[in-house]
Parts: C-alpha cells; sequence; structure tokens
C-alpha cells in the first residue's frame, strides 16, 4: 500500500501541474484572440499538399480562397497528375477562380524522403517571384476567414523564426473513436503557450518569412525526412528563432474515424515523435505508464480491497482526485479552444462530456502508442508506408494508389 500511495502522490502532483498548465493556456488564448494584429500583410504563398480523397476535402479547399487577405497565391501539390484529390482540387478552382490565384503542380514520386516533404520542396522552388512569406497548410484542415492574416502578422517581427496553429478533431457523427482522438490531440493543443522558445510548428497551419526559410536551408534540411514540422521546428530551435503560437489559428479539421483508423493515427505520430524528439518520447511514456499503472491499478486496488473486505477509502480518494484534476484540465481546455473555434460551438458542446470521460483512457491509449513506438519505426501515412530509419533517412516500403485515406 505504501508503494501505491508514493506513487499515487507523484501522479496527483503531477496532475495539480498540468491543471496549473491548462490555466496558463486558457488566458494565453484569451488573451491573445483580442489582441489587436498587426498590419502586415504581404504577398504570400499557400503550399497545400494534397493526395488522396478525404472528409470534408472541398469544403476545406474552398476555405483556402475565402481569405481576409488582400493579395496570395495557392499552390496545390500532388505527386501523381492521377490523384484522386486532383478532382476535388479541379472543381473548388473553377468556383473560386475569380478570387483567388492558384495553380497545381506534379511533384512527381518522392525518392529516400517522405511523399508530403518532397511535394513541399518542389512547390517551394514554384513560387511566385513576389512572395514574401510561405504558409504551409493540410488539406485536413478548415481554417476560418480570418485565419491567414492571423497567421501571418506576427512575421511583422523579423526576428520571429514562424508562427503556428495547431488543429482540433472535430467529429461529424460522432462516436467513440472520433471523440477519442479529439480528446488525445487536445492534450497536445494545449502544450502550445507563451514560451516561444518551448512552441513547435505544426505543418498543417505554419507560417515563415520567404527570407527566412531560405537563409536556413530548410529545403535542404528536409531531404531525408518524412517529417516536415518536427524537421522544421529543429532547424529553427537550432538558430535560436522563436515560433509564435497563434490560438486564432486553431483550425478545425473535421471528420470522424474508424477504431483502426484512430490506432494507425496515433502510433504514426507517436513513432515519428520517438525518431525526430526522443526528448519528447520518453517523457510520454514514463508518464503515461506511471498514470495507468496508478490510476488503473488503483481500481484493481479498490475491488480486491472491497473483496477482502478492507478498507478502501483513502486508495478510492486518491484515484478520485487524479480523476478530478484530470477533467478540470480537460474541460478548462475545452472552454478555451472554444473562443478560436466559435463556429463550432455545437459540435464542442456534444464533445464536453466525452471530453470529461475520455481523457484517462487517451492517456492509456498514449502508452500503448509509446510502446509501439519503442519497438518499431514502420508508418503508414496516406497509403505510402515508410521505415524511419533516423530522422535524416527514410526508406519506401511500398506504395498504393491514391483513395480516400
Amino acid at each position: 500500500m505504501l508503494v501505491f500511495y508514493f506513487f499515487a502522490a507523484i501522479v496527483i502532483w503531477l496532475g495539480i501541474l498540468s491543471l496549473r498548465s491548462g490555466f496558463d493556456f486558457a488566458a494565453y488564448v484569451r488573451r491573445e484572440t483580442v489582441r489587436p494584429l498587426p498590419d502586415f500583410t504581404p504577398f504570400v504563398s499557400v503550399i497545400a499538399p494534397c493526395r488522396g480523397l478525404e472528409d470534408g476535402l472541398r469544403e476545406n479547399l474552398s476555405a483556402l480562397f475565402r481569405q481576409d487577405y488582400p493579395r496570395y497565391e495557392i499552390i496545390f501539390v500532388t505527386d501523381r497528375a492521377s490523384d484522386s484529390s486532383l478532382s476535388a482540387v479541379e472543381e473548388v478552382r473553377r468556383v473560386e477562380a475569380a478570387s483567388v490565384a492558384s495553380r497545381i503542380v506534379i511533384a512527381g514520386d518522392a525518392v529516400g524522403c517522405g511523399q508530403k516533404v518532397h511535394n513541399l520542396r518542389v512547390a517551394v522552388s514554384n513560387l511566385d517571384p513576389q512572395s514574401q512569406a510561405l504558409v504551409f497548410v493540410d488539406t485536413d484542415a478548415r481554417p476560418q476567414p480570418r485565419w491567414l492574416r492571423s497567421l501571418v502578422a506576427p512575421l511583422a517581427d523579423e526576428g520571429l523564426g514562424a508562427a503556428s496553429g495547431y488543429r482540433w478533431f472535430i467529429p461529424d457523427r460522432g462516436g467513440l473513436a472520433s471523440q477519442l482522438r479529439s480528446v488525445w490531440n487536445g492534450s497536445i493543443a494545449s502544450a502550445l503557450r507563451a514560451r516561444n522558445d518551448k512552441n513547435f510548428c505544426w505543418g498543417g497551419s505554419t507560417a515563415i518569412r520567404r527570407t527566412t526559410f531560405e537563409k536556413l536551408l530548410v529545403t535542404a534540411a528536409w531531404q531525408g525526412t518524412v517529417s516536415d514540422d518536427f524537421t522544421l521546428t529543429r532547424v529553427l530551435q537550432e538558430a535560436k528563432l522563436p515560433i509564435h503560437f497563434v490560438p486564432a489559428c486553431l483550425v478545425a479539421s473535421v471528420g470522424d474515424c474508424s477504431a483502426s483508423e484512430l490506432l494507425e493515427f496515433s502510433n504514426r505520430q507517436l513513432k515519428i515523435t520517438r525518431v525526430y524528439a526522443t526528448h519528447l518520447w520518453k517523457p510520454v511514456l514514463i508518464g503515461s505508464l506511471l498514470f495507468c499503472a496508478v490510476f488503473f491499478g488503483g481500481f484493481i486496488l479498490i475491488i480486491a480491497r472491497a473483496i477482502l473486505r478492507l478498507t478502501y477509502a483513502w486508495p478510492l480518494l486518491a484515484v478520485l482526485l487524479i480523476y478530478l484534476l484530470g477533467a478540470a484540465k480537460a474541460y478548462i481546455r475545452l472552454k478555451a479552444v472554444a473562443i478560436p473555434l466559435a463556429n463550432y460551438q455545437k459540435q464542442l458542446s456534444r464533445s464536453l462530456l466525452w471530453h470529461l470521460l475520455l481523457w484517462p483512457f487517451a492517456s492509456a491509449l498514449y502508452l500503448c502508442n509509446a510502446l509501439a513506438a519503442g519497438f518499431s519505426r514502420t508508418i503508414t501515412w496516406r497509403g505510402i508506408t515508410y521505415e524511419l530509419k533516423s530522422a535524416t533517412d527514410a526508406v519506401i516500403i511500398s506504395r498504393e494508389p491514391s483513395r480516400k485515406l
């Protein structure tokens, strides 16, 4: 019992620290979303790598054309002219042709690096000469109309490395797997905050000055990699350039997933993390292992003591306190993201109970993901299977034709 109480005290203390960070995150979101934007709107190139069809693709693409921003271009880049996403791209371009200049770049098959990274490297070699900033966006993101303006504005500070948003999964029809994916991903979102030296770039919503991008030789740094955002983050950190998190650029990713898709997605994230940021993977492994041992092990202890007619009040109190700390952070985090995601109030309200109930299972999923990352470096991403030999050496094992991914 003393061993249980010792580790329970550690988990409770970590829960208190986590709750405090949740308050810090919420305060930062509220503060930043009302801060006036710098008047900085240079011509920018928005680069959207595409592969395969996905839920809400047309709506996501249309949102890129409807930005409250004076002048910009959109470059859609994919590996093959036969890619199934191009039918949606062409359809949206026909409808929105008068509003924003856009074009399609065919990058060809990647060799020795991730397909997305290869697509980005080709796209940045096809920029409009007048472009002063690059903006990277994923096609599963549905940005609000002021997303581009909010993301580019911080670059008015020439000492800033990059500005980044992040995603928030919005379940469409709902379902356990879709809700658990949202809860699982939410804990990463709330890790971003005011500490620019601790933030990271998310490849689905990042802006960087063209001069900074070229000076740091990012295109060369991407060679041999699969993770565009981890690599960009590393390059900026090595140059001691800060990364600014823009809460207004927390973008909705609307859609559902099956249990197998959830497992594939979450395992892929942790495997990439292990290869590109081992210093982040280790705390996830140790922290989730400690939590699961105390929280779920605590339930086993309570049941066992109840069967033996022994007192179980104290272990029950410890487990309950751990749960309440996590639930409080989940509540604070969801209320905070509801500010930039005001158009999704109804969906967020429906997700509240799920976030309060599922957060312990998200921690258990993190443990499974971290363990999987410890034993395998093989991932499947958009129909392509890779072996991540190192942070600069990725091998394509197999490639499927583009489809609904």
